[in-house]
């Protein structure tokens, strides 16, 4: 059966707005975009709904995010000036005060939010990613859901190296045609030279997208160069031995192998010229989260140079404990406007990143990302009728710098509708509710 989506605007790609236009759906693919008489008339005995003053645009793509975390929205707000002491509070609450239900209902909340904000494909780092896969597959988005692995103390790399092997195998059994596995050394700070190798290797040999937090703070660059700061003192009274590299973060991963991988980079903010051309080389991938960039005071990653350097770049949220909202456009947005204090980056710059640019740093491209025949039917609809869009020159500036995840009518994943009419269709959004508030008021006392 096909069925028919036609709306005043149908932005099949940042260069491509239809007036007038349609979808037509049938089964999980896209299998007709075009004018809406010219695609009612090639498909006359499709249902048809019609969305007026509202764009069909493609689904929106979060390249970072730790769902499980979802429950701590807001409760590192005093921490936010420390990031040693940030990632400690955060660490404990995670490990000792929730429970496994717990950090299920928290990415599966955190699932929900995406939903509802056009967002159909993920990229989620988590230290329990069965709970983050259960997540996703049970409110019906897609994404690669990345196991994280720890260890900074080169004694243990064998011990942490099994644990993760041994996880990945689990996942598999979990992976359907939307969810994938893939694997995440967290940071450089976290994991030992000798493990980032092996993890580097297990990536290749078993061809697994790998993602990893890089050159995201001064303190990882002072740990990094320098051998001093926050980290290496923390290492220190861990009794974990780290010698100084001379070199920045990426160049680095460069050196442990990781970079051969052709990774998935969260942050970049401390990357220079020469960096750069490192990750252009290496074909390396960047997810460029600016929101919490600024809110923890790290800085600004160089947006306006990636782009300009050919970077693939996709959009990121990070953690709401980092963000406090996972919403694209919001964070489009940010990271159009912020960019500017450098250099002009348009509005179709950013919705590309949104959406194509997802799609390629995911590993999905020709899967999800745009809207054309024969890739998965992965849409959302943006009414662009409210006050603060009205009036409406050019629906993609409008979508960019006007909109937000709110003004989501409609969301869909392989044709299936997720999110209509302001309800998530797969999941119950009020017990769910109940249960974040629960687990609220434990991390709160």
């Amino acid at each position: 059966m096909i069925k028919i989506y036609s709306a005043r605007w149908v932005i099949s790609s940042a260069s491509a707005v239809i007036d007038n236009g349609a979808i037509a759906i049938e089964g999980a693919k896209v299998v007709g975009v075009g004018f809406s008489d010219e695609i009612k008339t090639k498909f006359p005995q499709a249902e048809c709904e019609h969305y007026d003053e509202s764009a069909i645009i493609p689904g929106l793509i979060n390249t970072h995010t730790h769902l499980e975390l979802t429950a701590m929205r807001g409760y590192l707000e005093n921490e936010e000036t420390n990031f040693f002491a940030w990632l400690r509070k955060l660490t404990l609450a995670r490990l000792e005060l929730m429970t496994p239900d717990d950090i299920q209902v928290s990415a599966t909340w955190g699932a929900c939010e995406a939903a509802r904000a056009g967002i159909t494909a993920v990229g989620d780092a988590s230290d329990s990613a069965v709970s983050s896969m259960t997540a996703l597959k049970e409110v019906g988005l897609r994404g690669v859901v990345y196991q994280e692995s720890f260890g900074p103390d080169p004694r243990l790399v064998t011990e942490n190296f099994e644990k993760l092997t041994t996880k990945v195998a689990q996942l598999r059994g979990l992976e359907s045609t939307r969810v994938k596995v893939g694997v995440s050394p967290h940071a450089p700070y976290t994991v030992c030279g000798k493990q980032l190798e092996l993890i580097s290797d297990f990536a290749k040999s078993e061809r697994l997208p790998l993602m990893m937090h890089a050159a995201e703070s001064a303190a990882e660059d002072l740990l990094i160069r320098d051998g001093c700061g926050l980290f290496a003192e923390g290492l220190a009274k861990r009794g974990i031995e780290w010698k100084a590299q001379g070199i920045s973060s990426i160049q680095y991963l460069h050196e442990r192998g990781v970079l051969s991988v052709q990774p998935l980079l969260a942050h970049c903010i401390r990357v220079d010229e020469r960096d750069i051309e490192k990750l252009v080389a290496s074909h390396s991938k960047v997810a460029h989260c600016p929101k919490s960039n600024a809110k923890l005071g790290h800085g600004r990653a160089p947006f306006a140079e990636f782009l300009r350097h050919g970077v693939v770049t996709g959009l990121g949220s990070d953690s709401v404990a980092s963000n406090n909202t996972c919403d694209m456009l919001e964070e489009g947005r940010f990271a159009g406007l912020i960019a500017r204090s450098d250099a002009h980056v348009s509005a179709a710059e950013v919705f590309t990143t949104a959406t194509t640019g997802g799609s390629r740093c995911l590993e999905l491209e020709g899967v999800t990302g745009e809207l054309a025949e024969g890739v998965q039917a992965d849409f959302a609809v943006l009414s662009l009728s409210a006050t603060h869009q009205v009036p409406n020159y050019d629906p993609v500036t409008a979508a960019v710098f006007s909109s937000s995840g709110r003004d989501v009518l409609l969301t869909a994943v392989g044709g299936e509708e997720i999110f209509r009419d302001g309800v998530i269709t797969n999941v119950d959004e009020q017990r769910l509710k109940a249960r974040m508030l629960e687990i609220a008021r434990k991390l709160h006392t």
